[in-house]
């Protein structure tokens, strides 16, 4: 596995674990509609939360959130819309980013809540 992969897949693992001690419930991994894929779907105070996890080894590109474009919007909200609609959901969606830098042998999380609306 090429190693921005494994980085990838570190992250998400990273995130859950986050979320989990922030007493979230992990609803869906990596639920995939069309041409989307939102890597988690948790579950916390009556929102639905939805993740979408970025992990990067350095900023000197940006900040891990700022690779979440237009596009991919697009296509989550779409993903969601399916989701909430195909299981019969009725509760407040909710878009987060979890953006993860890997510094050293460390790595530093932050969890941005409502960080785009699907209006």
């Amino acid at each position: 596995m090429a190693k921005h992969n494994e980085l990838g897949k570190k992250g998400e693992e990273l995130a859950v674990d986050f979320l989990l001690k922030n007493t979230y419930e992990i609803i869906e991994r990596n639920y995939r509609f069309e041409k989307a894929e939102v890597d988690i779907i948790a579950k916390k105070d009556g929102f639905l939360a939805i993740v979408e996890v970025k992990t990067r080894s350095t900023i000197d590109f940006g900040n891990p959130q700022d690779f979440v474009k237009p596009k991919q919007i697009q296509r989550l909200v779409k993903a969601v819309d399916e989701y909430v609609n195909a299981n019969g959901l009725d509760l407040e969606v909710r878009f987060d980013i979890i953006a993860i830098v890997k510094t050293g042998n460390k790595f530093v999380i932050e969890h941005l809540e409502n960080t785009f609306y699907h209006f």
